[in-house]
């Protein structure tokens, strides 16, 4: 498998589940600030312009929910997805909210132009990018198990999602330490083998 990706990005996700699985790929950087995204090339394999892309024997797979989803399912001993189905949908419900609410606020600071056009409309959106993403943490503080991993005792998906996106927290200006069980879990996944893998690899700046 291959993965295509840039560093910092939500890719390191997908990066993160693969190492935990324990499933051999080949990372693909994009330089992003070139713009390597939207060339021919790559739009060829992901006609979205973005990351993750997961070349498998299969096809192309993007969305990291859908990646994650599917690392776990090549490596069902690793035990990535609960068993039990209420378990399962909880650890969905969490992708979902990383996914659109968590990153969407993200973007706000950095992709603003898919939402507008006016340079004062760009500069509200990166007003509230901290107020939006503190509110993430204390809705995640407040409401998730992360005891310690995000849906309880045990590593699941969620994890490398949750992990990733809380990477960008101090440069959307939000202190992880005012929410200590989030903080926590941060400082554990950062000290795991596989993150040591993904910042050797690239996949962290």
């Amino acid at each position: 498998m291959k993965l295509f990706f840039s560093p910092g990005t939500i890719a390191l996700a997908s990066a993160y589940a693969l190492e935990e699985a324990g499933l051999d790929y080949e990372p693909v950087q994009l330089d992003f600030p070139r713009g390597e995204q939207t060339k021919p090339e790559y739009l060829a394999l992901n006609p979205k312009g973005r990351v993750p892309a997961l070349v498998t024997d299969h096809g192309i797979l993007t969305e990291t929910g859908a990646v994650l989803e599917y690392v776990a399912s090549l490596a069902p001993d690793r035990g990535l997805v609960p068993d039990d189905p209420w378990q399962a949908a909880q650890m969905r419900s969490a992708l979902h909210y990383l996914a659109s609410t968590v990153h969407v606020n993200h973007a706000h600071k950095h992709r603003g132009s898919r939402w507008a056009t006016q340079q004062a409309s760009f500069d509200d959106m990166t007003a509230k990018v901290s107020e939006n993403m503190a509110a993430c943490c204390r809705f995640i503080e407040d409401n998730w198990p992360l005891s310690p991993f995000a849906m309880g005792p045990a590593l699941s998906v969620a994890d490398p999602y949750l992990f990733a996106v809380c990477t960008w927290l101090e440069g959307d200006n939000v202190a992880i330490a005012d929410y200590p069980k989030l903080a926590a879990h941060f400082d554990m996944m950062r000290q795991r083998p596989a993150a040591a893998a993904v910042r050797a690899k690239g996949f962290m700046r």
